[in-house]
């Protein structure tokens, strides 16, 4: 059962910046971790899990709405990690953030938006954006 570990979370102003990362453990799951579509989510407090953004063993993105042109997904296939840079942070931003991956690798729908499409998640770092 591989299992995902994320890194990087903490508390910033408003306006700052955070770099999450988001890497496989142990060494079979490591490697076939640049094989997955590997997303990022968040939940804030008393709200739904939302998506935040994905990335497809190729290179290919997508954002969520609130955060496109402030965050940026990529991987680092060497590394076996994924990284979610995030700039001009606001308080809304505020959540516990927490990657997935996938078996699955379609463009033709949005099903990488849902949670319950990935195989592995891991169990999140918290994000604080202070006002």
């Amino acid at each position: 059962q591989a299992q995902l570990v994320e890194s990087g979370g903490g508390l910033v102003q408003a306006g700052g910046s955070l770099r999450l990362s988001c890497a496989a453990s142990g060494r079979t799951e490591s490697a076939a971790f640049s094989t997955y579509t590997t997303g990022w989510f968040r939940q804030a407090p008393g709200k739904e899990r939302e998506f935040v953004a994905a990335i497809w063993s190729g290179g290919k993105t997508t954002y969520a709405d609130s955060v496109k042109g402030r965050f940026t997904i990529s991987r680092d296939n060497a590394k076996n990690t994924v990284a979610l840079q995030m700039n001009s942070l606001k308080p809304e931003d505020t959540a516990v953030y927490s990657c997935a991956a996938s078996f699955r690798r379609g463009y033709g729908s949005t099903w990488y938006s849902t949670s319950s499409n990935y195989n592995y998640r891991g169990q999140g770092t918290q994000v604080t954006v202070s006002s």
